[in-house]
């Protein structure tokens, strides 16, 4: 009656060990390390970096822990602080000759001290978060209307172009908030300007209205293509603050979306708010300019011979010198989007652009005159410049519509059209909250939630263990083991642990004892009614388990709520109480039955149960125990 078949056991035996193996990590502690970040967007760190700060720390007489390249960063873990500051100073002076152009950001760090073979199965402990480590917490407003209006403008500029080319007379053109106003003189030409429109511009609705003896048309950005500028306007800039907060050497930023049109900045570690803001609000310019092809040019890009009068000299992403003139033929205010894609005929990786109406008529003049010319792209952040691409123009290009390729594995190509779009933010921003926490505040935080966890544990096994005696035992180990699948759980995930997620690790222990409170209640109950021991735990688990769904369900769904509509410390909460709620059925039904069912399933016999106090309404009490 109250045996498991092996496989439920296998099960309960399985997910034991893996728990145990991802919670583990948490329990080693941080050792201190130096972390290598690029200091610029186009700047990547390879498997030769790698080996580069490795030969570095060498010289240098130092021997890490361990080193890796983890998440487009190396990061060296050392024994002690000494070598951890004689670990940055060495990479800085080697990886950053140029003190005032640095390419590489050399930071110092903490990393877990979790043993190779663990590291090895990918366990790694939680992240900290803000209020656990310090740091600075930004609120960022979006301005989706300047987004918007931005997109409008560049659509009346395209617009015009068609209209001119279709030669299509209109009586002017005019940007009027987010919309777009066209007149024209008669009917006729109005509608053969619409159905230029609607068929070359299908993010527009138009409205035609009688305006004296002239016709106005109104074209307004279609609901669905207004949110799709905003969404893009959303991730463009955060991806740029992912590329500008590198500088920092932050080690697990949290960069994240909050409603329609806000982010969330949270850097663990940093305490400087002041370079945090200059971070942040970083610009960064694109610029398209020729490549000198002259024979003095040729001579100064292999380092042969000064650079020609009128000519400038940058490096691309290979190290490559480029002579480049100086005039500007475009800025990045001209392009309006960039995407990676593959050539129709070659099927080579390409990065496709598009440029506004001002920009696509410049771009057309200059590609016509300079055919079989090299063009550079240069990104330039805080003043230097780097060339990200310099293709050889082909033909004529017309229409607004760029076609970047040559030599590009689709990798690249991804990365380029993210640079080019990247390279500053789509809409402006405006800080509308600011936190600083110290680091000394965190560490007094991780101490009282851990406090309150382990105490609000141990008062809740000794309540379990004198009411209920072995029951009560059992249902302890139980509360163990759903603590120990939680951890491991968010680990797993790699979520970051907040002071709300470990209150709600405390109230999860509350909770989730709750499902053994009703299970035991339920045995009491059978032993009350005169059912013998092995028919009262059978009756026991199987009548409670209904009211244990109904009652975490119920949890589960305000939970779920929270998690849906919260937003900061709410959601770390929500996070741990959902996964609590999840884990508790597990272990507080399915993992504490296993435990009785082989205790007490072996006995054929069995007299009696060790549950506590067995109240009987007709003969007093009675205290069954084995």
């Amino acid at each position: 009656m109250n045996r498991y078949p092996v496989w439920k056991y296998a099960i309960i035996l399985i997910a034991l060990v893996v728990a145990g193996l991802y919670a583990l990590p948490n329990l080693f502690g941080e050792a201190p390390a130096v972390q290598v970040s690029p200091a610029k967007a186009i700047v990547k760190l390879d498997p030769t970096s790698l080996a580069k700060v490795e030969e570095v720390l060498k010289a240098a007489g130092l021997s890490p822990d361990a080193i890796s390249l983890e998440n487009g960063s190396i990061k060296a873990r050392f024994a002690d602080t000494d070598a951890q500051l004689k670990a940055k100073d060495a990479l800085q002076k080697a990886l950053n000759p140029d003190a005032a152009d640095p390419a590489y950001v050399v930071a110092l760090n903490l990393l877990s001290r979790s043993p190779a073979w663990l590291t090895s199965m990918r366990a790694s402990p939680m992240y900290l978060g803000l209020d656990l480590r310090g740091g600075v917490h930004f609120m960022l407003q979006v301005d989706m209307q300047a987004a918007l209006a931005k997109k409008a403008e560049s659509l009346s500029g395209d617009i015009r172009s068609t209209l001119r080319e279709k030669n299509v007379r209109h009586s002017g053109i005019t940007r009027n908030g987010q919309t777009i106003e066209i007149r024209f003189r008669d009917a006729a030409t109005a509608q053969a300007a619409k159905r230029i429109i609607q068929d070359q511009f299908a993010d527009l609705d138009t409205l035609e209205t009688a305006d004296g003896t002239d016709v106005k048309m109104v074209a307004s950005i279609k609901p669905v293509a207004a949110r799709t500028v905003q969404e893009q306007a959303l991730k463009q800039n955060i991806t740029t603050l992912h590329n500008r907060i590198n500088e920092l050497g932050v080690a697990e930023p949290v960069i994240q979306q909050q409603g329609l049109d806000r982010i969330v900045v949270q850097l663990p570690g940093v305490q400087d708010t002041a370079k945090a803001k200059d971070i942040l609000g970083r610009t960064a310019t694109l610029e398209i300019r020729l490549v000198d092809e002259g024979s003095e040019a040729r001579a100064a890009e292999s380092g042969a011979g000064p650079v020609p009068f009128g000519s400038e000299r940058y490096l691309e992403r290979s190290g490559q010198g480029v002579i480049v003139k100086k005039q500007v033929i475009l800025t990045g205010e001209n392009l309006t989007d960039a995407q990676p894609g593959f050539d129709g005929q070659t099927q080579e990786p390409t990065v496709n652009l598009s440029l506004d109406a001002k920009g696509a008529r410049i771009f057309r003049d200059v590609t016509r005159e300079n055919i079989n010319k090299r063009m550079a792209i240069i990104l330039f952040e805080k003043g230097k410049g780097e060339v990200v691409t310099a293709p050889v123009i082909r033909s004529e290009i017309g229409g607004g519509r760029v076609q970047i390729s040559g030599r590009m594995t689709t990798v690249e190509a991804a990365d380029t059209a993210l640079l080019l779009r990247a390279g500053s933010l789509a809409a402006p921003m405006e800080i509308i909250e600011e936190r600083t926490i110290g680091p000394s505040l965190g560490a007094e935080n991780i101490a009282k939630g851990f406090h309150s966890v382990t105490w609000g544990f141990v008062a809740v096994a000794v309540f379990m263990c004198f009411y209920y005696m072995l029951f009560g035992v059992i249902s302890s180990i139980a509360l163990a083991f759903n603590l120990l699948l939680l951890v491991a759980v968010l680990s797993m995930l790699q979520a970051t642990l907040t002071l709300p997620g470990m209150a709600a690790m405390a109230l999860v222990l509350g909770m989730a004892i709750d499902a053994n409170v009703l299970i035991n209640e339920r045995v009491r109950e059978e032993l009350r009614n005169g059912a013998s021991p092995q028919a009262a735990i059978h009756a026991g688990y199987d009548r409670a388990w209904a009211t244990i769904i109904d009652s975490n369900v119920t949890t589960l769904i305000a939970g779920l709520a929270l998690l849906a509509f919260g937003s900061g410390p709410v959601r770390g909460f929500a996070v741990v109480h959902c996964l609590g709620i999840l884990t508790s059925m597990f272990s507080g039904v399915f993992f504490s039955r296993g435990v009785v069912n082989l205790w007490y399933g072996r006995q054929k016999k069995l007299k009696s149960v060790s549950i506590g106090t067995v109240w009987r309404p007709d003969a007093g009490h009675q205290v069954t125990t084995n």
